[in-house]
């Protein structure tokens, strides 16, 4: 048996192992029932249309201040982001990227400043990028989103071939599969002069269960980029002041609620750069930047990281130039979670009543700042899965738990969602659903008998599913066919001088081939003979190295160890070890 074949035997057994043991443990799982949207890292891909049409709707270059603001409000380590820049092609684009450092924010930074524009547009060329980059990269356990930085409007080649309703067939496909995938979209219209498509990108918001927004100068950004960052964190943008330069600093009050607080970004937007100094509540000047305070600065804003501050009121001092407006905001980012206590494993019916109890949580421990909890006010979601309609239960709080009671309204099934929130953050719990058509919430007995008829049915049909799988691909994987072509280029590393493109047609080959069969090298480049290519689904080929070649991909290494994909567009480069040579591929479909 095949190594693939045995690995995809290894997963089948551990699936089956774990469903045979979900009984017990499915509902014991959701007893704390907490969200982790505190400390749950994002992968986004911010998306810039490129075209040059942009420099009308967007003459500020507002999107690409927008995306280093994005950048530079995120914390300081554990989220990964993307870039992608697109006209009617994908111009430039970068893999997400890990910050755990100032510097990685930089190097983005940096690389969205080298972006440059091109003639025309096709927002679905933009889009499927950012879709394939989270399918092929996103982490378990981050949260995906795209950003996508756009005036809504197509202005397609008319040379090239392709007709509004094929890009327009394209995007829908892309917008689907963002939905599919749970990738929300975050539109960001840039309407310097007013011709900005509003529907087509609030659509595709929409559609994805991101969020529309609209914007002609950069004093708007800091709100815009606050909610969003703000709706995966959980938490409040909290308008600070807007004053007037006057060549002399101001005072600006910054209140720290509690302990809690993680990090607060205090964003300052102006047309002219400005001046900052930073005090504590104890009255002591802190050096701005320092080892907890950082800042950073673009043309059109100045972002002050304030890390674990101290609760009370700071003051920033705040200079500008004379009638310069400036506008401030700030968000703050919680190292809190909200949990809800097991709901008893039992049968329910209408006219039931059950005991809710909600905390917090902060690195996993129930919290122990009561000054926290008393300040915040709760209540209990309550949605019935059977008519959509949506009720409250009010949660009052001691000083350390929220508690309340639900009565089941009638015999239907219900999820329920405690929520606690005050003006600058809000928490949920996951959903908990109560089953109340006589059956049983949690793992009794009643419910534990039609779960675990279920279970055998979907190993069994599994099993089967598994075995006709193993027969098919047994069957093709001998005679499956390539599709497309592979554009071929060989650069004399020593010289610099650079073969004409080869055009080699990829149809003749069946089953796999290996790089030196493709460009029928000389015997010294023999070490070819180790890049093996075998076709894949959807027209897209596999790619594995199975020497010491180094393979990159948009000028990142690779691991092909174990095969990479290749899609229809992509561009690698493979060093020959051997010999001072670079072989550059081109797949195209």
């Amino acid at each position: 048996m095949s190594r693939r074949n045995t690995n995809f035997m290894y997963i089948l057994l551990a699936l089956v192992l774990c469903l045979t043991q979900l009984p017990s443990t499915m509902f014991a799982a959701s007893a704390t029932n907490s969200t982790n949207n505190s400390t749950t890292p994002i992968d986004a891909v911010l998306v810039l249309d490129a075209s040059n049409s942009m420099k009308s709707s967007d003459p500020q270059q507002l999107g690409s201040e927008a995306m280093k603001l994005f950048i530079d409000m995120l914390p300081s380590q554990g989220d990964r982001v993307g870039v992608v820049s697109y006209t009617d092609r994908i111009e430039r684009e970068k893999a997400l990227t890990a910050i755990q450092s100032a510097d990685d924010k930089t190097q983005l930074k940096s690389f969205i400043d080298g972006l440059t524009r091109g003639a025309y547009t096709d927002i679905s060329v933009g889009m499927k990028e950012a879709v394939t980059i989270l399918q092929d990269n996103a982490q378990q356990g981050h949260e995906p989103m795209i950003v996508l930085f756009a005036d809504g409007n197509n202005q397609l080649n008319s040379n090239s071939g392709r007709s509004n309703s094929q890009a327009d067939a394209d995007l829908n496909t892309a917008v689907e599969q963002a939905k599919k995938d749970g990738y929300p979209v975050y539109t960001i219209g840039l309407n310097a002069d007013g011709k900005l498509n509003q529907e087509a990108l609030k659509k595709i918001a929409d559609d994805t269960g991101g969020k529309s927004f609209v914007t002609t100068s950069a004093e708007e950004l800091p709100e815009i980029l606050s909610e969003i960052f703000a709706d995966h964190q959980e938490v409040n943008v909290v308008p600070v002041d807007s004053i007037t330069g006057n060549g002399q600093f101001q005072d600006v009050k910054i209140h720290i609620p509690n302990a809690n607080v993680k990090e607060a970004n205090i964003s300052i937007m102006s047309s002219e750069a400005v001046e900052v100094k930073l005090v504590d509540p104890s009255g002591n000047a802190v050096a701005v930047p320092s080892d907890k305070v950082s800042m950073s600065t673009s043309k059109s804003y100045s972002l002050v990281k304030l890390l674990s501050p101290q609760q009370g009121d700071w003051t920033l001092q705040v200079k500008g130039v004379d009638q310069d407006k400036i506008d401030i905001n700030l968000v703050f980012n919680y190292n809190l979670e909200l949990a809800l206590d097991p709901i008893p494993t039992k049968a329910y019916s209408k006219g039931d009543k059950i005991d809710i109890v909600s905390y917090l949580t902060s690195g996993g421990q129930k919290l122990t700042d009561n000054s926290q909890a008393s300040s915040m006010k709760a209540v209990l979601n309550v949605k019935d899965m059977d008519t959509g309609t949506t009720s409250q239960v009010p949660l009052t709080t001691d000083g350390s738990e929220f508690k309340g009671t639900f009565e089941v309204p009638d015999n239907h099934v219900y999820q329920l969602v405690a929520r606690a929130e005050e003006q600058s953050f809000y928490r949920e719990t996951a959903p908990v659903t109560i089953d109340a058509k006589g059956g049983v919430s949690g793992s009794g007995e009643k419910a534990g008998l039609g779960l675990v008829t279920w279970i055998i049915i979907a190993v069994v049909a599994l099993l089967i599913l598994a075995g006709l799988w193993f027969l098919l691909g047994f069957l093709k994987k001998r005679n499956r066919g390539f599709v497309g072509q592979m554009v071929i280029e060989i650069r004399d590393e020593n010289t610099g001088e650079r073969s004409y493109p080869q055009y080699k047609k990829l149809t003749t080959f069946r089953g796999k081939f290996n790089l030196h069969q493709l460009v029928q090298l000389a015997p010294e480049l023999k070490e070819t003979e180790n890049i093996i290519f075998t076709p894949s689904s959807n027209d897209r080929i596999m790619i594995r190295n199975n020497g010491d070649n180094v393979i990159e991909k948009s000028a990142r290494a690779i691991d092909a160890s174990k095969g990479f994909e290749l899609k229809s567009g992509d561009r690698i480069t493979i060093s020959l070890r051997q010999v001072d040579k670079t072989i550059l591929l081109e797949y195209l479909t």
